[in-house]
């Protein structure tokens, strides 16, 4: 059984069966695998000696970043992924942080370089590159501790950091969920998530390796997801952030489940967006909670409630970061409101360790924060309820404190997306006008439907666990929300911002009623949406 990529797609070398589709090529496994050999042997041979061998990749969803990956894996050096979304300055540091000796980019990407200034980098486009076809000598047999791969979190809350994934880990989760949807080489994987994150190699890259399935790259589109799932006969996707939620938005057709996909695996959808892709797509869904860093395992299983996340791995608890002791058991009443909420809510940590977590590189005071008292930090919160079922609350900056009571985001995110007007939501704080927090919401509505301040305040006061306290202060009806590559709501924009909206609608809440605000650059309203 191979215990590294590179043992695994050894393996595939000799697989006749088909490894890419992407338009109207195809590439069997043997195909894919040799041409991947010929890259790594021509950068390897290419390297400067004595520096650590370290790719960066600045490329697409396409089979030239499949193949980079692939490289890397057999090569036996460091590919670095790089966000292609950042821009100047930033994506720069980035490059330079994980120490890039060659970066590998094409014609989409070029012009990100364009001015910047590259010390001791390589760059390379990849559609004039011609590699040779010569006997790869791996620049090292890697072990399964070894790094495979540099990937960036989000930074949906601070500054990216590139954590260094070794082979293992996307060999642990890639085959974790290859067993449990019986995936083999007759299926095929649609990777529409950014190959450059860990969503996409642990539940997408990796599961079409570790299967021998085929994969089929495509950039994310929600009008296209449907045609292209029929198109590359896809059976399996991955996602991360909100894509159900975009898909879900386009109009519904009578046969919409006319279509091969069996499994969509990913993380962060909403319970009901999961119920209605699942129904409308005639696929099944599963949920769960994972991060970059792989430190926290969370499972779900069939009986999961909803709301929950699953159950934690032993290790897995729930910690007051002051104390640094557990929090309390999470009590609810008859209505499944969160009785002791600032007691039983506290950060997400392993007691056992950092893990499969191997640190940032070239951040020594980040890994240490993530590693304190022989305890690893998640930096997300939630609670537990007496049966072990855990609940997000939000990351650890989503706290607010509204008229001296602690509460978090993502419950009250969780309560309004009941509401079937709503696509999307972000909960966050502003600063009250007295002391503390007042709660904002920023809601994106389905296309076609209509909110009106009175529908909004009569949903709110129906909803008996949303606490008093939870009612959003602030409501900004928008046309859309700032968010990462991975999908994911960038909360520090939003916060940022507060009330000062320069499009859509504000409502400012006055006791339990909601009425426009008339202050703030605000102005207009985005289609099919009524304000007051």
């Amino acid at each position: 059984m191979a215990e590294t990529l590179q043992q695994l797609l050894r393996e595939r070398a000799g697989q006749d069966s088909v490894a890419i589709k992407h338009g109207d090529r195809s590439q069997t496994w043997a195909e894919h695998v040799a041409e991947a050999s010929a890259q790594a042997a021509a950068l390897i041979e290419l390297a400067e000696p004595g520096r650590s061998l370290h790719v960066g990749t600045l490329l697409g969803n396409t089979p030239e970043m499949l193949t980079a990956m692939a490289a890397a894996a057999l090569g036996g050096y460091v590919l670095c992924g790089i966000n292609d979304t950042r821009r100047g300055a930033a994506l720069a540091s980035d490059i330079a942080k994980v120490e890039c000796q060659i970066l590998l980019v094409d014609d989409a990407h070029r012009d990100l370089l364009a001015d910047l200034e590259l010390p001791g980098v390589t760059v390379i486009d990849v559609g004039d590159a011609s590699w040779p076809h010569r006997e790869l000598t791996p620049q090292r047999e890697v072990g399964p501790d070894d790094t495979f791969m540099m990937i960036f979190t989000s930074g949906t809350s601070g500054a990216p950091k590139a954590v260094r994934v070794p082979h293992a880990i996307v060999l642990f989760s890639a085959g974790a969920l290859v067993t449990r949807y019986d995936l083999t080489a007759e299926d095929t994987c649609y990777l529409a998530m950014p190959l450059f994150h860990s969503n996409a190699v642990y539940a997408g890259w990796g599961v079409a390796l570790a299967a021998g399935a085929a994969m089929a790259p495509a950039a994310f589109s929600a009008s296209g997801f449907l045609p292209d799932i029929r198109r590359y006969g896809a059976t399996y996707m991955n996602y991360v952030g909100k894509p159900l939620a975009y898909i879900l938005a386009t109009p519904e057709s009578t046969d919409d489940r006319d279509n091969p996909l069996r499994v969509a695996f990913g993380n962060e959808a909403a319970d009901r967006d999961i119920e209605e892709f699942s129904r409308r797509f005639d696929c099944r869904v599963w949920d769960g909670f994972g991060s970059t860093e792989l430190a926290i395992i969370i499972t779900r299983s069939e009986d999961t409630p909803p709301g929950s996340v699953g159950r934690g791995f032993p290790g897995v608890a729930i910690y007051d970061p002051v104390t640094r002791t557990e929090c309390e058991v999470a009590r609810f009443d008859a209505d499944g409101a969160l009785l002791n909420a600032e007691a039983a809510t506290g950060e997400l940590v392993n007691t056992g360790g950092s893990g499969m977590f191997r640190g940032y590189h070239n951040d020594p005071d980040a890994t240490d924060e993530r590693l304190r008292d022989g305890i690893y930090w998640s930096g997300d919160l939630a609670y537990r309820d007496a049966d072990g079922w855990i609940y997000l609350a939000g990351r650890t900056a989503d706290w607010m404190r509204v008229d001296g009571e602690n509460i978090t985001a993502a419950p009250i995110e969780r309560i309004l997306l009941r509401l079937p007007a709503i696509s999307r939501v972000a909960v966050y704080p502003v600063p009250d006008e007295f002391v503390g927090d007042a709660v904002m919401a920023a809601i994106v509505l389905r296309d076609g439907t209509e909110l009106t301040p009175e529908d909004f305040a009569a949903f709110l006061a129906a909803q008996p666990d949303l606490s008093p306290k939870a009612w959003p202060r602030h409501v900004w009806l928008a046309a859309d929300l700032p968010s990462t590559a991975t999908n994911k709501i960038l909360k520090r924009e939003l916060v940022a911002r507060g009330t000062d909206v320069d499009e859509g609608v504000l409502w400012r809440r006055d006791g339990k009623a909601y009425r426009r605000a008339e202050q703030g650059r605000n102005s207009g309203e985005p289609a099919g949406v009524l304000g007051a």
